[in-house]
């Protein structure tokens, strides 16, 4: 990470509260009375409930109930449409789904019962207790066998699309066809999915829940209840990853909220690891062909994108694979086909990066073989066809500075020590490669609304609902409070996930820098125009000066000499006040349809190759960011690495296996479901362009959780092939596959 003197990184805020336990997160509150609940899954992948035999488990010690498709408590709101983020129209594949709502058994690992008890121990005994019987039938889990039953979705922006001609690459003189896949992911984070909900009054609910959007769970479990939305209390301060999973309010958080309700107790639920796997979405299987064209100087003549996903029989999921394809690149021929295929497995839900990390792997990797065709420079191949506006929506770029990104990453790598020739490379038994590849995110600015509250004590506080999962949010809009106000950092508190605190959007899309940011902005600014008018106030200490001139800094306004100062706390003194409030809604405005607005990465790898094992190892990692101004470098920063290590993980290790035959997972636990650990992950050095988007909002900043992770997963894959001439389109990328495989 680069050091900004004008813009010093900061340490986290909850930091300390972290590392030495304060943090306190859904699972940890402690209620009087509180009841547990464990989940009982289908072991087949499709057919009816035969028998349920629940009495031994009714029998137990501690047992206050257990819950089936016979007893399940009424959900008044679940006739009502889709709420929150679930889709929304009749899926494609033609099943209704509710949670205990029929015998109907849909994907294995699909809920059959909870089971409720005064302890967790002996809810999870009871549970064992459970005995199903089934009526099976044939199932579909396989998207391989399956992909000619693809469909394209219903949605407007999943529809076909063509610039110029259709499959144009196909008159190029030089042409590429290639199939790339990805496997079924899983997000995987520390903490587990779960819930704890408690109702205190009949029509009042308190619930501590892993979400990504308080005001969203609010939404969905007030429409699902038929409550008013002010009677239903949600909170999530603390998180421990999401990544995705937590986008949505899953159907046994409902279920939950119902049997509390039924049998007057607080109830808390936290799944188990296997059924992480099934219960709350993933990555989907994607199948992937790249058709490009370019001419013999390196122009691109023509790319087609096609993609075939899975989705479940009862839902539809559609995510953005082909979008990047459609604007990343100068290109006068450009098709994308974008097809689901409904299968018997649970519905998969956004993974960090979502669809464009899937879509990236294919583009870059074909980028990176036509190149190799073609015997350029991978990066001099990407300037050649470097898009100066978006091709798509024929706008301009609210700012790109790609090129700059290329060339700052290349120089921190050490490309100049990459040969165009594979497997030319080595340091003892290993064969070294060089990799690189572009990521790209749409960055857009939502609504949002913040409070501040300055105190005759000299402390700021702000407020907004937006969920932290991870990325550092409170330490971002802290920096963002202080760079307007001046406030030192440790007079600043931020107060979050919590649905009493103003309105804010999900965590998700890389957006709540910008959204989020921007109300934190223009609130402190408001707060900022209200301290200049007390100061320039006919007796007050700064009385002649202009406010445009006025400098807030270290807790002080000055005038533009900084000869005559006035702290801010005797200005609230002075006037009487014990604190000054503003609260302020803040979104975009039409610069949002004026330019196109994407953050963009470029990622860059070494890896070693053991040719006798087969081994891969990430040796080196430089990620740079192209997205707008850094308001925090520090958790930014963090945020690359994360990056970096999902993308590590997507490259090399990670894989939801199946059986077939049975339509369940084999390794769905974290001992044979291999995610990227420390002596994984190189030291990765992460750069930033740090210029402000001068449109996108009053910060200049831009998102860069997802941009992080999209695109990495083919710079490894190119890095592989540069060391060993193998290319492997399948990920990830194992031993077996580059033993196996002819040059």
């Amino acid at each position: 990470m680069e050091n900004n003197t004008k813009n010093p990184p900061i340490d986290r805020v909850d930091g300390r509260m972290k590392v030495t336990g304060g943090a306190k997160y859904f699972a940890e509150f402690e209620l009087p009375n509180v009841a547990h609940c464990v989940v009982v899954t289908a072991d087949i992948a499709k057919g009816t409930i035969a028998g349920l035999d629940t009495k031994k488990a009714e029998g137990a010690s501690g047992v206050l109930g257990v819950f089936t498709h016979l007893t399940m408590p009424s959900v008044p709101g679940w006739d009502a449409p889709p709420s929150g983020n679930a889709p929304t129209g009749p899926p494609s594949g033609g099943q209704k789904y509710r949670i205990l709502g029929s015998d109907q058994v849909l994907f294995a690992g699909q809920p059959i019962a909870l089971v409720v008890a005064d302890s967790l121990e002996r809810a999870q005994y009871a549970a064992t207790l459970v005995k199903a019987t089934y009526k099976k039938q044939t199932h579909r889990t396989d998207l391989t066998k399956n992909r000619d039953k693809g469909v394209t979705p219903t949605n407007e922006r999943f529809k076909d699309y063509t610039r110029g001609e259709a499959d144009g690459y196909k008159s190029a003189p030089i042409t590429l066809e290639a199939d790339y896949t990805i496997p079924v992911e899983v997000h995987h984070p520390m903490e587990l999915h779960g819930v704890l909900v408690h109702w205190t009054e009949a029509d009042k609910v308190m619930v501590y829940a892993k979400t990504q959007g308080v005001k969203t769970t609010q939404k969905a479990i007030a429409q699902a209840f038929k409550l008013d939305e002010k009677n239903v209390h949600v909170h999530t301060e603390f998180m421990g990853g999401g990544f995705g999973m937590a986008l949505r309010t899953w159907p046994q958080e409902i279920a939950v909220a119902a049997i509390a309700k039924k049998i007057g107790r607080p109830i808390k639920m936290v799944i188990t690891r296997n059924q992480m796997f099934t219960m709350v979405g993933y990555r989907p299987n994607t199948l992937q062909t790249i058709g490009m064209g370019a001419t013999n100087e390196g122009k691109l003549v023509g790319i087609a994108h096609n993609a075939i996903a899975e989705t479940a029989s009862y839902e539809d999921f559609t995510e953005g694979t082909v979008s990047m394809t459609k604007f990343m690149y100068d290109c006068p021929n450009i098709s994308t086909r974008y097809k689901i295929v409904p299968l018997d497995r649970s519905v998969p839900i956004w993974m960090r990066g979502p669809g464009e990390a899937t879509g990236a792997f294919a583009l870059e990797s074909a980028m990176d073989e036509m190149a190799h065709k073609l015997k350029l420079d991978p990066i001099e191949f990407r300037l050649r066809n470097y898009a100066e506006t978006d091709p798509e929506r024929n706008r301009p770029f609210s700012s790109k500075n790609l090129k700059e990104a290329y060339q700052k990453g290349a120089d921190a790598i050490g490309w100049a020590n990459r040969k165009s020739e594979p497997g030319s490379v080595r340091e003892g038994n290993w064969l070294i490669g060089y990799g690189m590849s572009s990521g790209t995110f749409n960055a857009s600015r939502g609504q949002a609304t913040a409070r501040a509250v300055v105190s005759n004590d000299g402390k700021l506080l702000i407020q907004s609902a937006v969920t932290d999962i991870g990325p550092g949010t409170g330490t971002a809009m802290v920096a963002i409070a202080h760079q307007v106000l001046g406030i030192p950092l440790k007079q600043i508190n931020y107060e979050l996930g919590d649905s009493l605190l103003p309105n804010a959007p999900n965590q998700g899309g890389s957006t709540i820098t910008s959204t989020v940011g921007s109300a934190i902005h223009d609130v402190c600014s408001s707060l900022k125009n209200a301290l200049a008018e007390l100061a320039l106030k006919p007796d007050a200490p700064l009385s002649g000066s202009r406010q445009d001139e006025l400098v807030f800094d270290g807790g002080f306004v000055y005038d533009n000499t900084r000869s005559k100062k006035v702290a801010i706390v005797d200005l609230l003194k002075a006037n009487n006040m014990p604190l000054l409030e503003k609260t302020q809604e803040s979104k975009g405005g039409a610069e949002q349809q004026q330019y196109s607005m994407y953050s963009f990465s470029v990622h860059f790898v070494q890896v070693r190759v053991n040719p006798a094992t087969g081994s891969v190892r990430v040796s080196k990692a430089v990620s740079v960011a192209d997205s707008g101004r850094i308001v925090s470098p520090k958790t930014a920063a963090s945020q690359m690495i994360g990056g970096v290590a999902g993308g590590i993980g997507m490259a090399l290790t990670e894989e939801a296996v199946m059986d077939h035959r049975f339509g369940r997972f084999v390794n769905n636990n974290l001992a044979d479901y291999h995610v990227a650990v420390s002596a994984d992950v190189p030291h990765v050095e992460t750069i930033f362009i740090d210029k402000p988007d001068p449109y996108i909002n009053p910060m200049g900043s831009k998102g860069m959780g997802e941009i992080a992770l999209i695109g990495f997963a083919a710079a490894v894959a190119n890095a592989v092939f540069n060391a060993t001439g193998k290319r492997v389109r399948d990920l990830p990328i194992t031993p077996d596959k580059l033993l196996n495989k002819a040059v």
